[in-house]
C-alpha cells in the first residue's frame, strides 16, 4: 500500500476544518476500545503518515480533528471510491482535488475492519490550534509572482526499456524506479527500483545484479513513498576494491540506532547505510557480503535517506576523492512539530553528510562507532559538540545531489507549502529549515503554509543563502533533481535540466548563470516521444507523475516514471519555431 493509497484518506480528510458538524461522528459508529485504538495507529504509521500527520498539511491535509468536521460515513465512502466521490460533484471531494492534484485508488489491501480501526485513532487526535510569532506581517500568499516562462527548446524522447513489476500485480505502483547511475570504470549503467532490485542496463534491458529482499531479512518496503531500498552509489575504485553502498530502510528498533530520536520521542522506522564487499567487480551479478556503517532513526515515514553519492569529478589524490555523500531528510519534524531536532550542528537530520568509508585514512578521524571515518577537512569535524559528519544542515527534504563540471555541489531541496528550491551546498553553511523556506520566513511552530518576507531584525534570514534557482507551487509541488547536461547534443550543452517529480513538469537553467548570490531564470521547456508532442501526466494517465532524472557515463539525461516503471533518454534536442 503506498503513499497515494492513503492520500485518499487525505482526500477525504482536509476540508476538515471547513465545515464543522455538530455530533457528525454519530452518524457511523466509532470504536472507542484500547485496542481497536492501538491497532489504528500502527496502520496509520504504517499506511498514512508519509503523507499525513495531525498537525500541518503534508502531501496530504492534516487529519486533526477530522471525525469532529466530517460524517463518519463520507469518510468511508469516500475512501471506498475517492473518484466516484470527485466525479459526482462532491464539494468537499472537488475542493480537495482542487487543491492536492492527486486521487488514490480505491482501497484494495485495507478492509473494513482495519478503516475503522483507523478512524478509531483518528478519532483521538483532536485539531491544533494554530498561532503565529508573525502576527504582525503580512503573509506572502505568492512568493514568486513571475510565471516561468515556456522555452523554445523541445527534447526528443525514446523509451528505452520497461521494468518489470515489483509491486503487486495490477495494483499501483507497478515499480518504483527513482535512480540511474553508471559505475565509474566501466561505464555500466544501473538502475534503482525501491522494492529491492538493482538492475543492469544491457542492451536496454534491465537484468537483477542485487536482490536487497534476499539480503536484508528487515527491509521495510512499506508504505512506499520514503521507504525500501533507497540508493546506492559505487565506489569510484570499485573495479579494484569491490564496493559498493547502499541506504535503506528498516522497522524502529531492528537495532540501536547510531543517530537515535529522544527518548520522549517514538521512531517510525530506521535507515541504514551498508557497505558491500563485492566478491568479483566483474561479475554479473552480486555476491558479497555487507558491512553496516550506521543506523539513523526516523520520527515519521517520511522525508529519509534520500541520495548517497561520491564526487565524480574528484581526482585521486584530492580531498574530496572517495568520501561520501548521504543527504538524510527531516523526518517529517518540521510537520510533526519536533523543530528541535532540525536546524542544529548537534543534529543529524534535514543535514547533508560526508564521511569517509575506511575509518583508517590519516585524513579522517574514527567514528563514534568506529565504522568509518569523519574527515578532518569537515567544516565541523573539530567541533566537540557537534556532528562531525556534518556537510551542511537546514534541509527538509534534500532529494538529490549532483556536481556541475566546475565541481559546484547542486542539492535539490523539495519544500513544504510554497518554495522548491535548488541550492548551491557550501560546507558548513545553514540553510533555514524549519525556519525558513527558500528566501522566506516561516513560523515553525506556526502554519507551515505561510510565509513571509524577511525584515531588517530578523537574525537568521540574512545568513541564509538564496537557492540558485527556484520556484513556488503555483507552478509544480516537488522539485526532481536533475543534472548539468554533459553529452554530445549541442542544443543542450549548458543547461542544468531538471523538473517536478508529482506535476511532471520540465524545467532547466543555464550554467551560466550559477552566481554567488545570483538566482538563476528558469525555463521550462516540452518533450516529444517519437516525434509526437506530450506530456508526462497525459501519457502515464496517472495523478501522479513520479518523475525522475538520471545521467550515464556518457553525460546522457534519461527520465524516469516511477511508479509505471517506465524509462526514457533524451536522444535530440531542437528549437522550434514560435
Amino acid at each position: 500500500m503506498n503513499k497515494i493509497r492513503l492520500w485518499i484518506f487525505a482526500v477525504a480528510l482536509l476540508n476538515l476544518i471547513a465545515c464543522k458538524q455538530t455530533d457528525s461522528h454519530l452518524d457511523g459508529v466509532i470504536m472507542e476500545d484500547k485496542h481497536s485504538i492501538a491497532t489504528g495507529k500502527l496502520l496509520f504509521n504504517q499506511y498514512c503518515s508519509t503523507c499525513h500527520n495531525f498537525n500541518f498539511d503534508g502531501i496530504g491535509p492534516r487529519l486533526g480533528g477530522i471525525t469532529d468536521t466530517m460524517p463518519v460515513t463520507w469518510i468511508k465512502d469516500f475512501i471506498h471510491n475517492p473518484q466516484g466521490s470527485i466525479d459526482s460533484g462532491d464539494a468537499r471531494a472537488t475542493r480537495l482535488f482542487a487543491r492536492y492534484k492527486l486521487v488514490m485508488p480505491p482501497f484494495v489491501g485495507l478492509g473494513d475492519s482495519s478503516i475503522n480501526q483507523i478512524i478509531a485513532y483518528l478519532h483521538t487526535r483532536k485539531a491544533l490550534l494554530l498561532s503565529s510569532r508573525y502576527s504582525d506581517r503580512a503573509e506572502v500568499t505568492n512568493p514568486i509572482p513571475d510565471t516561468i516562462e515556456m522555452s523554445d527548446l523541445v527534447c526528443d524522447l525514446k523509451l528505452i526499456a520497461q521494468f518489470p513489476t515489483t509491486g503487486k500485480e495490477g495494483v499501483a505502483p507497478l515499480a518504483r524506479i527513482t535512480k540511474l547511475d553508471y559505475e565509474p570504470h566501466s561505464g555500466q549503467t544501473y538502475v534503482l527500483d525501491m522494492n529491492g532490485k538493482l538492475y543492469k542496463l544491457i542492451n536496454d534491458q534491465p537484468v537483477v545484479y542485487m536482490d536487497l529482499t534476499k539480503l536484508i531479512p528487515n527491509l521495510l518496503l512499506q508504505p512506499g513513498l520514503s521507504s525500501g531500498y533507497n540508493n546506492f552509489a559505487f565506489h569510484p575504485e570499485f573495479y579494484k576494491n569491490g564496493l559498493l553502498y547502499t541506504a535503506h530502510s528498516e522497522p524502529a528498533a531492528t537495532k540501536k540506532a547510531d543517530f537515535a530520536v529522544d527518548d520522549t520521542l517514538e521512531a517510525a522506522m530506521q535507515f541504514v547505510i551498508t557497505e558491500w564487499k563485492v566478491s568479483n567487480p566483474m561479475q554479473s551479478s552480486f555476491e558479497g557480503q555487507g558491512r553496516e556503517l550506521f543506523r539513523i532513526d526516523m520520527v515519521s515515514k517520511a522525508h529519509g535517506v534520500q541520495e548517497i553519492a561520491f564526487n565524480p569529478i574528484a581526482k585521486p589524490g584530492t580531498e574530496d576523492y572517495g568520501l561520501l555523500y548521504i543527504s538524510i531528510g527531516d523526518a517529517g519534524a518540521g510537520e510533526n512539530r519536533y523543530p528541535f531536532l532540525l536546524h542544529s550542528t548537534r543534529r543529524a537530520w534535514g543535514s547533508l553528510f560526508r564521511i569517509d568509508p575506511n575509518s583508517q585514512n590519516q585524513t579522517a578521524r574514527p567514528s563514534k562507532n568506529g565504522h568509518y571515518g569523519i574527515p578532518l577537512s569537515n567544516p565541523f569535524a573539530s567541533d566537540p559538540g557537534a556532528i562531525g559528519e556534518l556537510y551542511a544542515y537546514g534541509f527538509r527534504n534534500p532529494h538529490r545531489i549532483t556536481w556541475t563540471q566546475k565541481g559546484q555541489l547542486l542539492l535539490s531541496n523539495i519544500g513544504h507549502g510554497d518554495i522548491e528550491a535548488l541550492d548551491w551546498v557550501r560546507p558548513g553553511q545553514d540553510y533555514g529549515w524549519p525556519y525558513m523556506e527558500g528566501e522566506f520566513v516561516i513560523d515553525p511552530f506556526g502554519d507551515l503554509t505561510k510565509v513571509y518576507a524577511p525584515i531588517a531584525t530578523d537574525t537568521l534570514a540574512p545568513h541564509i543563502p538564496a537557492p540558485i534557482a527556484q520556484f513556488d507551487h503555483d507552478e509544480a509541488k516537488a522539485i526532481a533533481g536533475g543534472y548539468e547536461y554533459k553529452g554530445s547534443i549541442s542544443a543542450l550543452k549548458g543547461k542544468f535540466l531538471f523538473g517536478d517529480i508529482p506535476v511532471g513538469n520540465l524545467y532547466f537553467i543555464n550554467t551560466s548563470d550559477i552566481k554567488e548570490g545570483a538566482t538563476a531564470r528558469v525555463y521550462e521547456y516540452t518533450v516529444t516521444l517519437n516525434g509526437e508532442p506530450f506530456r508526462f501526466k497525459e501519457l502515464n494517465k496517472k495523478d501522479r507523475v513520479e518523475l525522475h532524472f538520471g545521467q550515464d557515463a556518457q553525460g546522457e539525461i534519461y527520465m524516469m516514471t516511477k511508479a509505471d516503471g517506465k524509462l526514457y533518454k533524451i536522444v535530440k534536442a531542437t528549437r522550434r519555431v514560435i
